[in-house]
């Protein structure tokens, strides 16, 4: 038998053990990317997406917070008051010097000290005729009403203590600062008449002899100005 003759076997079909392993790394290879790209944007999702308490309900439909525009918010409502500023402490009008004085009271919104201390022979009257005469229309020697104040003022001689000065009495006006806003002609000197509503309170007074305070304003500012006054003398 020739070469010719001979039958030529066909190659054998077969894998090698070189060539599966291969094929194992890459497929292996293959699936940590797989997974390694599945974490990560996992991870990222979580980052960036907010949580679920995290919604707004706009139109009555609940959004996520993070998708809420500008556009989704209510307009303003230009009728709705604006906030009040808070008001300001009284001790905001006090001087630096005075801010520690512990005798600084308030009268008319303003802040007062006492000046000084006077003996006076205090009386009461009314507004009625049995105490003004003639002048009992209701008004004082100031043109103020005899209600100004809550009928809780004085009568003094004026140039002792002028119209507007300000003077607390023990047992008047629970010890109240109270104005000066009317005088009288048998006001002389060292004497003060005090306002009541009727003729018996005023009687009730009597006469006693007080230590009176004269108040001054501690805010530097000056004295409050005051109407025309009507001649009672």
């Amino acid at each position: 038998m020739t070469n010719q003759d001979q039958t030529i076997a066909p190659p054998r079909r077969g894998v090698s053990i070189t060539t599966i392993n291969r094929c194992g790394a890459v497929a292996l290879l293959c699936a940590l990317s797989a997974l390694s790209a599945i974490v990560t944007k996992e991870a990222m999702s979580r980052h960036e997406v907010p949580p679920l308490a995290a919604v707004s309900e706009i139109g009555g439909t609940v959004r996520p917070a993070a998708f809420v525009t500008e556009y989704d918010l209510p307009a303003p409502d230009p009728l709705a008051a604006a906030p009040e500023p808070a008001p300001a402490a009284e001790s905001d009008s006090l001087p630096a010097n005075a801010i520690a004085d512990p005798t600084i009271r308030f009268f008319n919104g303003r802040p007062v000290r006492p000046a000084r201390t006077m003996r006076m022979e205090v009386t009461g009257y009314s507004p009625d005729a049995r105490s003004c005469g003639k002048w009992a229309d209701g008004k004082t020697c100031s043109m103020h009403s005899v209600w100004t104040n809550a009928s809780k003022l004085v009568a003094a001689d004026t140039r002792l203590l002028p119209l507007g000065s300000m003077v607390s009495v023990p047992g008047y006006h629970d010890g109240e600062i109270v104005p000066v806003l009317d005088r009288g002609g048998a006001i002389k000197g060292k004497r003060l008449d005090l306002l009541y509503p009727t003729h018996k309170q005023a009687r009730q007074w009597g006469r006693q002899f007080v230590d009176v305070v004269i108040w001054e304003y501690a805010d530097e500012q000056p004295a409050c100005d005051f109407r025309a006054i009507r001649d009672s003398r």
